[in-house]
C-alpha cells in the first residue's frame, strides 16, 4: 500500500469515526418526550408564591409541576440540582435566555418580564420540587 492510499484511509476512518462519535452523542441525548412525573410537596408560602409565577412565566415549556412538556425539559432533573446549576444560573437563564445545551428543545429566550422578587420565589418552588422528588 502506497504512502498516498495509507494516508487516505487513515483519514476515511478518522472521519468515520468522528462522524459516529456525533450520531451517538445525538442519540444521547433526551428528547422532547423527556417529561417527568414530580411529586409535589407541601410548599413553603415563598414556593407557594413561586409556583404561582411559575404558572404565569414557566410553565408553558417546563410544565405545571416543573416536569417538563414537548416544548422545554424538566427542572426535576439531575442536570437542575444546585451543585450542577446554582440558583444564579436560573436567574442568568431568565434574563438572557439559554444556549440549548443539555436538551434538544432549543435555545431558551429571555424572559424579561420576570422580576427579580418571582425569580426568587420560583427559584424556592423549583427548589422545593427538586428536594421532594430526590434532587439535591
Amino acid at each position: 500500500m502506497s504512502k498516498t492510499s495509507a494516508s487516505l484511509g487513515g483519514s476515511l476512518l478518522t472521519v468515520a469515526v468522528i462522524a459516529a462519535a456525533g450520531v451517538a452523542l445525538w442519540w444521547l441525548l433526551p428528547s422532547k418526550s423527556s417529561v417527568v412525573s414530580v411529586t409535589v410537596p407541601e410548599l413553603s408560602r415563598t414556593a407557594s408564591a413561586g409556583q404561582e409565577a411559575f404558572a404565569a412565566h414557566c410553565s408553558g415549556c417546563h410544565g405545571p409541576n416543573a416536569g417538563g412538556t414537548d416544548q422545554g425539559p424538566p427542572l426535576i432533573h439531575e442536570w437542575y440540582r444546585p451543585g450542577h446549576h446554582a440558583d444564579v444560573a436560573f436567574t442568568l437563564a431568565a434574563q438572557r435566555g439559554v444556549p440549548q445545551h443539555h436538551w434538544n428543545f432549543g435555545n431558551m429566550p429571555p424572559q424579561p418580564q420576570v422580576g427579580d422578587r418571582s425569580m426568587q420565589q420560583i427559584i424556592t418552588f423549583v427548589r422545593e420540587l427538586q428536594r421532594a422528588n430526590g434532587i439535591d
